[in-house]
């Protein structure tokens, strides 16, 4: 489903919008695309940096320049999409490193573009909202640049740890969906496609691993009303060491946000968390969620029952645009309006 929900909008050229003004720059390695409003503003204006979805494999700048323009006129604020590296020339961690450096470099000059330094809001989709996630927690404890004032996370990855979760089982057979992301993940930590057997069925996970980190990646934390009765809880295939030896890297905080330690979570911003029925990431949504809360950051929570993944990016395709799409674009408005 997202290969095939930007293969359409692919198909579909991005417009200019006459009250836009739109800046292609460099920062270092990094190209990114700056949108600001053509009309003059008596104040500092909110910023919001925008990182795409497409699995590191596809999206882009000019795939996302529509909705980011939409974003812009509606909210009446500077936004900077990055056009961080990808496949297949890139793997890890390069992508997370240029969303991250590219970030930096905006915060260290926002009053350059009329941002109001307290006013920046990260956000993404699908890949780009596991970088949410990561540059978040990257960014904590920084001095030297502004604080982030929130952040919008559009249907994470927050892990790649635990497959047997109710949104996996529920959602396995959704064309496209499964296959696409778990091969897209495996592809830019360089795992190869032979391990993916051993993935889903959790034969890499050493038993001491998953007794420390279940507390925040089982399906036990899940809302009573996502674990269906048709839903089997996690049974792992035996430990398999060559592919816990091939497949550690999946532990790491940079690939798995969702186990970083409590007083990282502690000190993130405020938090949009969007997530769709229909999608096999539901669930990591709703644990990152969850470890927010009980961090006391405040969460506010948008759940589209009729979303799948990938569907923010069709919200204004006239052709193949669906409910969900405008009803999720709608929450993230109406989130940014109150920041």
């Amino acid at each position: 489903m997202p290969g095939f929900c930007q293969f359409l909008q692919c198909l579909l050229p991005s417009r200019k919008d006459p009250d836009v003004l739109v800046t292609n720059l460099r920062f270092g390695t990094i190209n990114v695309r700056l949108f600001r409003p053509k009309a003059v503003s008596s104040s500092p204006r909110r910023g919001i940096v925008y990182y795409h979805g497409g699995g590191a494999v596809i999206g882009g700048l000019d795939v996302y320049q529509d909705m980011c323009n939409f974003l812009v006129k509606k909210t009446d604020s500077v936004l900077l999409l990055v056009g961080y590296r990808k496949l297949p020339g890139y793997h890890y961690p390069v992508l997370f490193q240029d969303c991250i450096t590219a970030t930096i470099h905006f915060l260290k000059t926002v009053k350059l573009y009329g941002v109001d330094p307290a006013r920046v809001v990260v956000s993404g989709d699908s890949m780009g909202a596991t970088a949410v996630a990561v540059v978040t927690q990257a960014l904590v404890g920084k001095t030297d640049i502004p604080k982030l004032r929130a952040q919008i996370l559009i249907y994470p990855m927050v892990q790649g740890i635990n497959f047997q979760l109710p949104s996996f089982q529920q959602n396995r057979n959704v064309p496209f969906l499964f296959t696409d992301i778990l091969t897209c993940f495996q592809q830019y930590l360089r795992i190869d496609s032979s391990w993916k057997d051993a993935m889903m069925k959790g034969a890499c996970i050493p038993a001491h691993m998953w007794e420390k980190y279940k507390k925040w990646l089982s399906s036990d934390n899940l809302p009573k009303r996502f674990r269906n009765k048709d839903y089997q809880p996690e049974i792992f295939a035996p430990f398999n060491e060559a592919a816990h030896l091939e497949t550690r890297h999946i532990f790491d905080v940079a690939n798995a946000p969702l186990i970083a330690d409590d007083q990282i979570m502690a000190q993130l911003p405020e938090a949009l968390m969007v997530t769709c029925e229909w999608d096999v990431l539901r669930d990591d949504g709703l644990l990152y969620k969850k470890r927010l809360e009980d961090q006391g950051v405040p969460v506010t929570w948008y759940h589209a029952e009729d979303g799948f993944h990938g569907c923010l990016a069709l919200f204004d395709k006239v052709l193949v645009c669906f409910p969900s799409s405008r009803k999720v674009m709608t929450a993230i408005l109406k989130f940014l309006g109150e920041i």
